[in-house]
């Protein structure tokens, strides 16, 4: 149960809106490897609807099963049950050279770039171009383009290994937007970079996607690349999807114990066995300058201990949540409960 929730929820990040209609979705799709030890489920019965314009995020843990579902959606991986639907057409039941040209509508960024080490960024922006047989001439122009686009317009005649982590990561995203794809699909891309890095190859995909209106499927098991980026999320665990909605709906209340865990990793949320009754408090848009907790242990008379927290200071603007064990009195934790409610200050109960 969440308490106090207003009828309008404040969010630091700014969702795309694309056309309506669902650009991929996912029938009960299944993927079980065969190995001398026997079947290994990786998926298992995933059903999911992506529409377009959205920044999708598939989050889970090492092993959840996110990286094999990525390339169930191009068929990279074909699902051993299920279907994958693609703007109306079922991936299953394409010819090899359907396949192929459908791929193209969906290009794919790694966590190792993939980068060809004795091409330069332009050339490597142009390989795909070279495949598809676009001429020389209009392929350098494109691919000038959108190397300005990322940001590396001055470092065409660069090598990769004369490029940081995240300048090779942009000619990667220069080079998957070559094809002008409709989908980009993002398996742990930032998890190479550092966070300064990560953060400004984030702000560059959420910009491609609200200017050239492409879906974007992020792979990854960091809810703060969640939070930085998408609008709709999945959980993973175990190969299934665990739950699913909206990013501040999963955020502020989430359902299963896996988003528990990735919302505040290495932090237990269940207390001792009749321990002291221990809440999550939510921070959507309070002032930073305003001394929340200190201001509630002075109005309360009483003290809380904080387990852990993760906030943000965005534009004077407080976000993100904190761990908070109250005190074993009861009308003390009442006084605290009862001062957040009237604040208008999000919290909810952690199960014990």
């Amino acid at each position: 149960r969440l308490y106090g929730s207003s009828e309008f929820f404040r969010w630091p990040f700014i969702f795309a809106k694309g056309a309506s209609g669902f650009v991929i979705e996912l029938q009960n799709v299944s993927k079980v490897y065969q190995t001398k030890s026997g079947a290994v489920p990786a998926v298992q019965n995933v059903s999911l609807k992506i529409e377009k314009g959205d920044v999708f995020g598939i989050i889970g843990l090492s092993g959840a099963g996110k990286s094999t579902l990525v390339r169930c959606l191009n068929f990279l991986e074909r699902p051993s049950e299920g279907k994958v639907i693609f703007n109306g057409a079922e991936l299953g039941s394409l010819t090899k050279k359907q396949l192929l040209k459908t791929r193209q509508s969906m290009s794919m960024i790694f966590q190792g770039f993939n980068l060809l080490a004795q091409r330069t960024a332009l050339k490597n922006v142009c390989y795909p171009l070279e495949i598809s047989g676009t001429p020389r001439a209009k392929a350098i122009t494109k691919a000038k383009k959108l190397l300005e686009l990322v940001g590396l317009g001055e470092r065409l005649n660069a090598y990769p290994a004369q490029l940081s982590g995240g300048q090779k990561q942009r000619v990667a995203i220069a080079r998957a937007l070559a094809t002008d794809p409709q989908v980009l699909l993002c398996d742990e891309a930032t998890s190479a970079l550092d966070p300064n890095t990560t953060r400004s190859i984030l702000a560059l995909l959420k910009e491609i996607n609200q200017t050239l209106g492409v879906t974007i499927i992020v792979i990854t098991h960091e809810m703060r690349v969640v939070e930085q980026i998408c609008n709709r999320v999945a959980v993973m665990d175990g190969g299934k999807v665990v739950e699913t909605g909206l990013v501040r709906d999963v955020f502020l209340a989430p359902q299963s114990q896996t988003a528990r865990d990735l919302i505040l990793p290495g932090v237990s949320l269940t207390p001792a066995a009749h321990g002291p009754r221990v809440i999550r408090v939510v921070f959507d848009g309070q002032s930073s300058f305003e001394p929340v907790i200190a201001n509630l242990i002075l109005e309360c008379r009483t003290s809380v201990n904080i387990l852990g927290a993760d906030t943000k200071n965005l534009e004077g603007k407080a976000y993100g949540q904190m761990l908070l064990q109250l005190p074993e009195a009861e009308p003390e934790q009442q006084r605290i409960t009862d001062y957040l409610t009237l604040h208008h200050i999000k919290f909810e109960e952690v199960a014990q």
